[in-house]
């Protein structure tokens, strides 16, 4: 009883802050929250006989993923956004154009995973990515397409690094297959930027 307080408390906490603007971020809260959710007590039945959601169904490995995943996929998407408008390049264009589709996609399936895992996401992409965005939003139409191709061809190097030890090494059946079945998209947006890239010298 003491633990359910504890993590109702925890929770009430971390809404209430991120509804302040008290929380900065988003990824910090989320990971937070995981952390107290005890994973012994998923499927608990209340006196009617109804089974709930109590705790975390994953380790704190696997949830740690699910929220890096979240929080990589939301700023592509944010990112890609901006690429769409700002970018002088057709083709890089065109590639921000598939990030929102392609990473708009992933997020929503990785969601649905965590709804049923009982895994926080972040609400929005954490201080470090939002800054990223802000310091690739200011710059100039003229240096904007290289500085958004360099970002790509290192955020998705990570990205990759990030879903092939998640295929390899999460416990938990669906988050695994989500890892391998969206590995090969990913390493599709590293070969495009790449092309991209060689195109632009």
């Amino acid at each position: 009883m003491k633990k359910l307080s504890l993590i109702a408390m925890v929770a009430i906490a971390a809404l209430s802050f991120q509804s302040c603007g008290g929380a900065k971020d988003s990824k910090d809260a989320a990971d937070s929250t995981n952390a107290v959710k005890d994973t012994s007590t998923m499927a608990v039945k209340d006196t009617a006989g109804v089974t709930g959601a109590k705790g975390i169904a994953v380790d704190k490995d696997d949830a740690k993923f699910a929220v890096d995943a979240a929080n990589g996929g939301m700023a592509e998407v944010a990112v890609a956004k901006v690429a769409e408008t700002k970018a002088l390049n057709q083709k890089v264009k065109d590639f921000a154009a598939m990030m929102v589709a392609d990473h708009g996609k992933a997020n929503d399936e990785l969601m649905a995973i965590a709804k049923t895992k009982n895994i926080t996401l972040p609400a929005a992409p954490s201080e470090d990515k939002q800054k990223e965005l802000e310091d690739l939003s200011k710059k100039s139409a003229s240096d904007f397409d290289k500085a958004y191709v360099d970002a790509m061809v290192d955020g998705h190097k990570k990205t990759i690094s990030m879903f092939e030890d998640a295929a390899k090494n999460c416990k938990d059946a669906d988050l695994k297959a989500f890892a391998a079945k969206t590995l090969p998209t990913i390493k599709g947006h590293l070969a495009e930027i790449e092309a991209i890239k060689k195109g632009m010298k």
